[in-house]
């Protein structure tokens, strides 16, 4: 019955962001690249909110320092990874397939979500750092070519709306589970929906 009902919630998380324009989520300038401070920090502010797989891996992240009580230097290396990630995108690094793997680490954090506990801590640790770089390489492509003021002015949105979102979905997290403790489950099939979601866009060619 709890198997049938996370495969539903999953399906139906799936089906949500299959509507959704991906590809033009992850820019929220219209695809311009910001030119001043205040460009700067609304594209950074916006765009791990609605880009759908980046969401739903900060609020992974969230949950699982929540539920599992993980140091929340777990979200601080997420972050100082995704700022080396923008900086190598900015330094013309090139990393091929790198929407393949934000998709990829956007499903495994929900599967790990549902198996729930049996996660050893170092696993997600390590999850966080490595799918951490390629979220921030993802989100380089936005700023790529700006100028310094505008980019750090991203920078600094990207940083404050993640930081905000991954520590307050964490301390609801741990205030509410002990009501509802297989609410992460719920919350791990309807992320690992986006994820399938997300990298089957990135397989299939558009029609």
């Amino acid at each position: 019955m709890l198997f049938n009902f996370i495969r539903r919630v999953g399906i139906a998380g799936a089906g949500l962001f299959l509507s959704a324009g991906v590809a033009s989520a992850h820019h929220l300038m219209g695809g311009k690249i910001p030119s001043t401070i205040s460009d700067g920090i609304l594209s950074g502010v916006g765009h791990p909110v609605i880009g759908p797989d980046h969401l739903a891996f900060l609020l992974a992240l969230g949950i699982t320092v929540g539920v599992a009580r993980l140091s929340f230097m777990n979200p601080l290396l997420f972050l100082v990874a995704m700022a080396c990630g923008v900086g190598a995108h900015v330094a013309r690094v090139n990393i091929p397939a790198t929407e393949l793997i934000v998709a990829i680490s956007v499903l495994l954090a929900g599967v790990m979500l549902v198996v729930e506990r049996r996660i050893p801590t170092g696993w997600w640790m390590t999850l966080f750092v490595v799918a951490g770089f390629f979220h921030g390489y993802a989100y380089g492509e936005s700023i790529y070519g700006a100028e310094p003021a505008p980019l750090a002015a991203y920078l600094a949105g990207l940083v404050a709306i993640q930081t905000v979102l991954v520590v307050g979905v964490a301390l609801i997290t741990r205030a509410l589970w002990r009501f509802w403790s297989v609410a992460p489950r719920l919350a791990g099939a309807a992320i690992c929906g986006v994820g399938f979601t997300v990298l089957i866009t990135q397989v299939v060619p558009a029609p």
